[in-house]
């Protein structure tokens, strides 16, 4: 199917319809804040079922589902952080834990913004060498390598309490792979909290706040782009649907991988990218993806 681009934007998503928009909110959902890359699944799906590629305008949209999902979930830890932050502004306790917490989220944000920006032109260009199933897969194996290593290695005694600015600013820049499909934002962030000995459940909730920034501005990045290139109603009320379905989805996945995490570990997942890395490679070089 012919790509759609809109004054370089890409808008496939508008030619799937809702059905299909809605099957690919639940794909988006659940990859999403799983470490396997829902930016690849969203290239993926599609071309194993003959579908227009969405493109990554809406991928990255998308990511507002993941917001709405992270910040439900972790209420309590956004709620004090918020409340304890402003409250140690106002009396200037500058030596608060929930401020420190909230400046270090700013902090990891900031590579990722950087990036995201100067790399802005490539990532959405309609396509992108960036969107190519070989490329996904090679990125898929490199994350299931990495993050095997950091199971290997890990420690499994940190919390979040003995985190150092150091760790924040490690964790940030692991955080800008996730710009490049089939790395994964909470894969690469992760990661990268293993591989610092926290334990696996806290890694993954220092990964889901230190994101939270990165995910509102990629979304609403896109939300902005879509509205200068004119998007219609018929194509908003479609992503919509793919937002509200993407948003359930999403909050499951986040229990679900918190459930793996605490009972188990991430070689599921480790398993998963590896098998997903060398069949993307095998489709391509046999032909059976373009």
């Amino acid at each position: 199917m012919a790509e759609i681009c809109t004054q370089g934007v890409d808008t496939g998503f508008v030619g799937l319809g809702y059905a299909k928009v809605a099957f690919l909110g639940v794909v988006q959902g659940i990859t999403e804040l799983l470490p396997i890359s829902s930016t690849a699944h969203m290239r993926i799906v599609p071309a194993v079922l003959g579908w227009q590629d969405p493109g990554s305008a809406f991928s990255a949209a998308m990511q507002l589902a993941a917001l709405a999902a992270v910040v439900s979930y972790f209420w309590a830890d956004v709620r004090d952080i918020t409340v304890g932050s402003i409250g140690a502004l106002v009396r200037r306790d500058f030596g608060n834990p929930y401020l420190r917490l909230a400046l270090w989220i700013v902090l990891a944000t900031v590579p990722i913004g950087i990036a995201g920006l100067a790399l802005s032109g490539l990532l959405n260009a309609c396509n992108s060498p960036l969107r190519g199933i070989a490329v996904i897969g090679v990125a898929c194996l490199v994350m299931a390598v990495l993050l095997a290593l950091a199971e290997i290695r890990a420690r499994h005694q940190r919390i979040i309490a003995e985190a150092t600015t150091r760790d924040v600013v490690l964790i940030g820049l692991a955080q800008v792979g996730a710009l490049i499909p089939g790395v994964s934002r909470s894969g690469s962030t992760l990661t990268a909290a293993l591989a610092l000995g926290f334990r696996r459940s806290e890694a993954a909730r220092f990964s889901f706040l230190l994101g939270l920034p990165a995910i509102a501005l990629a979304g609403l990045k896109e939300l902005w782009e879509l509205h200068k290139v004119h998007l219609d109603a018929h194509g908003w009320s479609v992503l919509i649907v793919g937002l509200v379905v993407a948003s359930i989805s999403a909050f499951f996945a986040i229990w679900g991988l918190m459930r793996v995490l605490e009972r188990f570990s991430a070689w599921p997942f480790v398993i998963y990218r590896g098998v997903l890395g060398v069949v993307l490679l095998l489709s391509v070089a046999m032909g059976w993806l373009a």
